[in-house]
């Protein structure tokens, strides 16, 4: 099902309106859907790369509005079903701990996920669920993926097909390792 459903988005790269299906896939990845925009940009991109930043801006911008759908999920899921059972369960309070906790990190969860393989659209959800402050969710989100989109878009405009190899086999494996090693960084600081 993953496959076909790959297939087809990979199809929409050569439609006439590609940038709109580009806007509605990068839209619904970001709280439902699960194949990323990437694997339209790319196509976009080495088919036209004088168009690689608005390619990737269309991306950008729709992807962070969709993450807004995804915050918007959680926070009202959260509010009219699960806020109602914990507290009949008695654990209104443990959801409240783990709220807070969330949020203590919650800069870095929005920015890993934005950029990483790590599905965007789980922590949108869960930034919503947890009552994030929405200024740090947005601003987190145009951050993480604007780097995400500009860094594949520079790279595609620059070296081409094999950066789209690198980047199908790779990219995610190496911007995890980077944010791993910088809040690594962070908490040694912290701590030392």
């Amino acid at each position: 099902m993953l496959k076909s459903l790959y297939d087809w988005t990979m199809s929409l790269a050569d439609h006439p309106k590609a940038l709109w299906v580009l806007a509605i896939v990068a839209f619904v990845e970001s709280s439902v859907f699960p194949i990323p925009p990437d694997v339209l940009m790319i196509p976009m991109i080495l088919a036209r790369p004088t168009r690689a930043w608005l390619i990737a801006l269309v991306a950008m911008i729709s992807s962070v509005l969709g993450g807004l759908a995804g915050y918007g999920i959680g926070h009202f899921f959260y509010e009219g079903v699960g806020q109602p059972i914990l507290a009949a369960l008695g654990k209104a309070e443990a959801m409240s701990a783990f709220n807070t906790r969330f949020n203590d990190f919650g800069f870095w969860a929005v920015l890993t996920a934005g950029i990483t393989p790590f599905p965007y659209k789980v922590i949108t959800i869960m930034s919503g669920w947890t009552a994030m402050p929405l200024g740090t969710f947005l601003a987190t989100s145009i951050l993480a993926r604007g780097l995400r989109f500009f860094i594949v878009a520079a790279l595609l405009r620059a070296f081409g097909e094999p950066v789209r190899v690198f980047i199908e086999r790779r990219l995610g494996l190496v911007f995890t390792a980077f944010v791993v090693l910088l809040i690594g960084g962070f908490v040694l600081v912290r701590y030392l």
